[in-house]
């Protein structure tokens, strides 16, 4: 997968100074470019999850706050548009961490210096965040590499790779984080096949992973998410590799609900079990897992489907009787004992408070 512009899912277009997003709730059935016009464009883009993925949270949020600034530039609007951006969705670290660089770049500066900046600052984040993971890639490559050489892998036995929910371009700006380094591996020439997990009930594993490795020419098979053990236990999955969406300072990983399932099932059949990251998904203040917020969405995700009939229109169906209920938790926590490594932009560490303790001093904060 080249870094070509045309693969990226956020883009700064120059000519009309406009940010174009894929709204990603129409995949893979189509393909639409949306142009975001207002603060309220923007925080419907990530609550209705047009956007999603904690890395695109967090860049479309820092362009969001610099539109506010380009309409009103004064503290009272900063502060109203970070609060306004900031209770989109509660779980992400990123959507917090971007909006907070943003607003210091520019809160020491006069409100007619502001926008500018703030656009700057966005920008800068953007190209930041493909660095970080084309280089979360390179080090999940050398993994994949690794563990391919010791399993003898080839074209008649690829490498199994398994991940859940999207943690791809879709997710990011380009290349993603979990699937970062099985588009480095796939470009390197190494045999390997996804498995992706369909991730209910929002169907982000069926819906977007399928879609963005088939675009990239990526063997895959989405399998029903209650599968995902049996498969293990059969021996068909070399690694599991997950994103997340904020990471405790004792490496408990919050990620897409279904994950910690998948990290029981890795432990007990012995699949190593990696979560890929840009060190930004570190929440540092929080002490471990119990202390991250879990969105708790619609319950009409759960108890209706949506798809596209044999007629090619687009439909919702009931799936439960009336008036049935439904808890829809979108997170979960995977304690750091289940994670195999935590595979960021600065190479790979331990799952353990000893482990973050070293990527902060790689990051030159401790």
């Amino acid at each position: 997968m080249a870094n070509d512009e045309a693969l990226a899912s956020l883009r700064w277009n120059v000519r009309d100074a406009a940010v174009e997003i894929i709204d990603q709730t129409l995949l893979p059935h189509t393909l639409h470019w949306l142009r975001l016009h207002t603060l309220d464009d923007y925080c419907h883009a990530i609550s209705a999850m047009q956007v999603r993925g904690a890395p695109l949270i967090g860049i479309t949020a820092a362009f969001g706050l610099a539109h506010a600034l380009a309409c009103d530039a004064s503290d009272a609007a900063l502060a109203s548009a970070r609060a306004t951006l900031l209770a989109t969705r509660p779980t992400a670290v990123n959507l917090r961490w971007a909006l907070d660089v943003v607003a210091q770049a520019v809160a020491p500066l006069p409100p007619g210096q502001r926008a500018a900046a703030a656009l700057d600052s966005a920008i800068a984040l953007r190209e930041a965040e493909i660095a970080s993971c084309a280089s979360i890639g390179d080090h999940g490559l050398a993994i994949l590499q690794e563990l391919a050489r010791v399993l003898g892998c080839s074209a008649q036995r690829p490498l199994q790779v398994m991940t859940h929910c999207n943690a791809g371009r879709l997710a990011t700006v380009h290349w993603g984080t979990a699937l970062a380094p099985v588009y480095k591996a796939h470009a390197a020439g190494l045999p390997l096949h996804v498995w992706a997990s369909e991730t209910r009930p929002r169907n982000q594993g069926t819906h977007l992973t399928a879609w963005e490795l088939q675009q990239a020419g990526v063997p895959c098979t989405v399998v029903a998410d209650n599968s995902c053990g049996q498969l293990m236990r059969a021996g068909q999955v070399d690694c599991v590799i997950v994103g997340s969406d904020r990471t405790a300072a004792n490496g408990d990983v919050c990620n897409k609900v279904g994950t910690y399932l998948k990290a029981l099932a890795a432990a007990d059949n012995g699949v190593p079990f990696y979560v890929a990251l840009p060190a930004s998904t570190v929440d540092w203040e929080c002490a471990c897992g119990a202390e991250i917020p879990i969105e708790e969405r619609d319950a009409r995700e759960v108890l209706w489907a949506s798809g596209v009939d044999a007629s090619g229109a687009n439909q919702s169906v009931r799936l439960a009787a009336e008036p049935t209920r439904a808890a829809n938790p979108a997170f979960d926590v995977t304690p750091a004992r289940l994670v195999q490594g935590l595979i960021t932009e600065h190479g790979v560490f331990a799952a353990s408070p000893e482990g973050l303790a070293r990527l902060r001093k790689a990051l030159g904060a401790g």
